[in-house]
This record gives structure tokens, sequence and C-alpha cells, in this order.
């Protein structure tokens, strides 16, 4: 029988979206979770210059595991293998790579709700059990070592994400420390979704790595490298699921494209650009959480990293999909509603990205003014 998975609601907003630019209308987009900048500029060079003398091919570069595993060292003081690094087309057949060399049909593995549609649907896709746990603002939306201690009984595994997806919100590193621990204890296999690292705004990233170095890290160049359409990233993989996961990206994926390899590599020592990015995020996000409350956005998950904010809109709708359609149709502003994230609540929540420029984000401000105080 075919696994029955949900949609990805937010396809269906951009894709209303682009049809309306098509017709002449002026979009904002803030639906994806996309920087609206492009790659650094080192690395497009780099990859100008591989495109006019390497004719390229299957191939995993050296030069990059070696050198994200001085990023592992240098940012967290930590220090992995090079060989438990594999290189992926991007963060999401990471992902797939993680779950299927850790757990077995059948098992369930634990999740926060609100969080990312994917783990769900990707759990669900692989015959894997998603345990979704209701996580509300008495834990910032996130799991707590609590959580996962009252499970019974304890799952295989947890998918942890910090800062996480829709909500922005960052685990403390002592409620991580505390997570790793009650993991080793019951034996639950971490899987840690690590792919905003870099864009914080409260308190650095930390990596699961620095609490618990069995853990299996997903990561990639699309958020803080500003290098979406480049798709790479890698899994860092423990030392017992190394074979497992390299002979399921070999059948599955065969490898990460030869031009981002040699593009990534750039990208990583170009931190003065990117880190102007995050400026930008910076200032976009102290806009949104001023403006937000005189929309009558009080009710909003802590938006500590990542560039999401994600907002209660109970007051206003019980169906956030239908109030999403109706706000792109009146104002050009896409934004994503929190079915997506939350099956259960998230049709009273809705997602806002602010990866994008800050004219934007005040041209958007200025559309949403006018049509929330026609709804108070």
């Amino acid at each position: 029988m075919t696994a029955q998975i949900d949609p990805f609601h937010a396809i269906a907003i951009s894709r209303l979206a682009h049809q309306l630019k098509a017709e002449g209308r002026s979009i904002i987009h803030m639906e994806f979770g996309q920087p609206s900048t492009g790659a650094p500029a080192a690395a497009i060079a780099a990859a100008h210059h591989v495109l006019d003398t390497d004719g390229m091919g299957y191939w995993e570069s050296p030069a990059l595991r070696a050198r994200i595993v001085q990023h592992y060292r240098e940012t967290y003081g930590v220090t992995v293998e090079e060989g438990r690094i594999i290189l992926t087309c991007g963060a999401s057949p990471a992902l797939v790579l993680a779950l299927l060399s850790a757990f077995s049909p059948g098992e369930r593995v634990a999740l926060a709700r609100p969080g990312y549609v994917a783990y769900r649907n990707t759990l669900k896709a692989l015959r894997m059990e998603p345990v979704e746990i209701a996580c509300g603002a008495d834990s910032g939306y996130q799991l707590t070592a609590a959580h996962l201690a009252a499970l019974d009984p304890a799952p295989a595994g947890v998918i942890i994400a910090s800062p996480a997806n829709p909500t922005g919100t960052i685990i403390p590193a002592d409620e991580m420390r505390a997570i790793a621990e009650v993991c080793r204890t019951r034996n639950i296999r971490i899987v840690s979704d690590e792919i905003y690292h870099g864009l914080s705004y409260i308190e650095p990233c930390r990596s699961i790595l620095e609490f618990e170095p069995t853990a299996l890290v997903v990561n990639s160049f699309s958020k803080y490298f500003s290098m979406v359409a480049w798709r790479l990233g890698w899994l860092l993989a423990p030392a017992d699921l190394i074979a497992s996961a390299r002979a399921y990206v070999g059948n599955l994926f065969l490898t990460a494209p030869s031009l981002s390899q040699h593009a990534g590599l750039a990208a990583m020592d170009a931190t003065a650009e990117l880190d102007d990015h995050v400026e930008v995020y910076r200032r976009n996000r102290a806009l949104l959480l001023e403006a937000l409350p005189s929309l009558g956005l009080a009710d909003i998950a802590p938006p500590d990293g990542a560039f999401y904010i994600y907002a209660s809109v109970a007051h206003l709708t019980d169906d956030s999909l239908a109030f999403c359609m109706d706000l792109l149709r009146d104002t050009g502003v896409a934004i994503a509603s929190g079915v997506d994230f939350d099956p259960v609540e998230g049709r009273r929540f809705i997602r806002i990205s602010f990866a994008v420029s800050t004219a934007e984000v005040e041209e958007a401000l200025s559309r949403l003014r006018p049509w929330f105080a026609a709804r108070q």
C-alpha cells in the first residue's frame, strides 16, 4: 500500500502567488524559507572558473569535507572525522539518509509539533511512525528532556531542530544537554536538523554534537550560505551508521552536484558577506516584532533564530490556509499557513518569512496594516 502523506500547502500558496505575478500583480514572497539573496560572490566566481576548466562528473569533494571538519572544530569545538561527512543534494536527501540508516520500518520517531512538514511526511513515506508531541509557549515550542522522559514506550529516535522551523526558537544549551542525557539513558537515537545555524539573534546556536557525539546531524548550504538553488547539504553520521548511509546515498542519490561542491567550498570562507545578510534579517525581525502587535498579532513564538515569525490568528480564523489565500489575493503578500507545520493547531497560525529585503518587509507591512485593521 502506498504511504499517505499530506501535501506541502505552502507550494499551493506560492503557485497562486506566481500566477498573480504573471497577471501583472506586485507580489512579495514571504511564504518560503529561502533567502532573497544569491550565493556569495566568491562562490559564483569559483563556479564560473570550474565551468570553464573542468568537465566535472560524479564526485565528492575531499576539500569540502575537510573544510566542514574545520567548521565543526572552529564553531563548536568538536572534532569529527572527515569520513563521517556525506555530501548530499541538499538537506532533504540528508534527512532521508539519516532516517533510513538509523531506523527500520515501523519504528517510532518523536518530533515536536509544530515542526517542519517534511519530518512527519518523510517518516510516513519511509513507513516509520511519527510520534508528534504538542509543544507550546511553555517549552518555547520545542521538545524538552521531560517530554522524552515521559514517552512510554521510548521511541527509537527523535528529530530535533534548533533553530526550528516554523518558530525560529532555539533550544538552550542546558536543555540540549538534558535531552542528550535522556536519550542516552533510554537508547533514543538523535537526528538534529541544524540547517539554520548561523542565523541567530539571541544566543549562539549549539550543535548536538557538543553533547552527544553519536547523533546524526543534517545541514545545508541553503539558509546561512544563501545557496538554495545549488542543492548542496551534508549528513554527519556516527561511525556505526556510515557504511549504511553511504550505501543508501550511492544507490538513491549518487553524489551532490560537482559544481555546487566547488562553489560551496568558496562560500564557507565568505563569512563577511554572509554575516551582512544576517544583519538584514536582524533588521527585518525587529521591524516585524515592532509592527505585528499593532496588526493584532501579539501571540507569537519567540524568533530566536532562522528567519520566521510564527503567529496566532485564532482571533481571526480557524482556517489559516484560506486566510493566507485571501490575504495573498487582496494584498499580494504571500505567507504560509500553519497547517503545514501543525496538523492539529496549525489552522489557527501563520508563518511569515523575513528572509527578504528590508524594503520588501516595509512594503508588506504597508499593505498588511489596512487589511488586518478591516478584520479586527
